[in-house]
């Protein structure tokens, strides 16, 4: 039994150093580029782990349950969807750029006077996505890029062992992830007083997270392709 202690505690390790996969942090960056404030970061980080241990223990129950593993293709289908999401994540970012983009409205009141002042359309709870980083975080889950979670729960001599790990892996997962993105959320805070820094940093978040996902896309498509013939 204490073995198996010695396993719950590597298990929060793991998950705290699962958060920090470089698709997760370029993920939760991209989302954190739009937040605005730290309450609200860190509260995306928590919804990020809480999709990624939900998707997690069904994986995991189905293995445990049906000791049946996820198919080759199936794992690199889900891992094709990380890609496409880091792409669109980073396009939503430029998008919201562009909202956020102050100009001028010119009024002529009654009186004839002509009066201008400066607008962004940005701010409204319209423009807040409560459950995207859950959704980023079940699709994070499902891509298997937490095999060796899953390869130990396998191993668990009972049911309700493997699912003890799943859920300390997960916590571990939640409280990374919950430091990383209330970590990257202090560059986009400390440049939104000057807009120049400020869209800099939001552009580089932007465009990093479509470039890798693009060049992710690519890998994939080299492995998918064998087993399209």
């Amino acid at each position: 039994m204490s073995t198996w202690w010695s396993i719950y505690l590597l298990g929060l390790v793991l998950g705290v150093k699962h958060a920090l996969d470089a698709d997760h942090v370029l993920a939760v960056t991209a989302m954190a580029a739009e937040t605005k404030s730290v309450r609200r970061s860190w509260q995306l980080g928590l919804r990020w782990g809480l999709g990624h241990t939900l998707a997690l223990m069904t994986v995991g129950i189905l293995l445990l349950a049906f000791r049946v593993t996820m198919p080759v293709v199936l794992a690199l289908l889900f891992e094709y969807a990380v890609a496409a999401m880091l792409v669109w994540l980073g396009v939503n970012v430029l998008r919201t750029m562009r909202r956020e983009r102050l100009h001028v409205h010119a009024h002529v009141h009654d009186h004839g006077v002509r009066h201008v002042h400066w607008h962004a359309h940005a701010g409204s709870p319209a423009h807040a996505h409560q459950h995207r980083s859950f959704l980023v975080g079940m699709l994070h889950g499902l891509a298997g890029s937490a095999a060796l979670a899953l390869l130990v729960m396998a191993s668990a001599p009972t049911f309700g062992q493997g699912m003890l790990f799943a859920g300390v892996f997960g916590a571990g997962s939640i409280l990374g992830m919950m430091a990383v993105s209330s970590a990257l959320t202090v560059p986009f805070l400390l440049t939104q007083r000057f807009d120049r820094a400020h869209r800099a940093v939001q552009l580089s978040a932007g465009c990093l997270s479509i470039v890798m996902g693009g060049l992710l896309a690519a890998e994939l498509t080299a492995k998918l392709l064998p087993f399209a013939f």
